[in-house]
């Protein structure tokens, strides 16, 4: 059975709070995440905070024309991957290479993780970013494997 955690963000302020509470749960070891939601929904914000919250010092950009962005200024590097424009095709070219991405200490975010059509079979985080009707952003955490579990765990204490 898979842990889930929903967390509503009102502000950017209380995304940076959960970014800043998920990255104390992942800076050690690290974390493959994979990323859903609508365009402007919040996924690079959230990697950004978390980036931050980890000590990255470079600027966190959005790799959508690049693909991948590649962060090394904290003590675990950061890989930031956008599946945007691979689409579903594109993406089975480098689903080995995205599985080598989730070995090791390292965290990976992956956005647009719908075009890998759910099937990621490694440990893995994934998070649903959804707008409410108020402008908030609604975090949804699932967690595949014991690590990721258990930190979908520590999000929900």
């Amino acid at each position: 059975m898979t842990k889930t955690c929903e967390i509503i963000c009102k502000t950017l302020d209380d995304t940076a709070a959960l970014a800043s509470r998920f990255a104390k749960f992942i800076e050690n070891d690290g974390c493959f995440v994979s990323l859903y939601g609508e365009i402007g929904a919040g996924k690079t914000a959230f990697v950004k905070k978390v980036a931050d919250a980890i000590g990255i010092t470079e600027k966190v950009t959005s790799p959508s024309f690049v693909i991948l962005n590649e962060y090394h200024s904290a003590k675990i590097p950061v890989y930031h991957f956008d599946l945007y424009r691979l689409e579903n095709e594109g993406v089975k070219t480098i689903f080995d290479e995205l599985q080598e991405y989730s070995e090791g200490r390292q965290i990976t975010f992956v956005e647009w993780a719908e075009f890998s059509q759910n099937q990621i079979p490694f440990d893995h985080i994934k998070i649903n970013v959804t707008y409410e009707d108020d402008d908030s952003r609604k975090y949804s955490f699932e967690g595949f494997g014991e690590k990721c579990e258990d930190i979908i765990e520590g999000l929900n204490q």
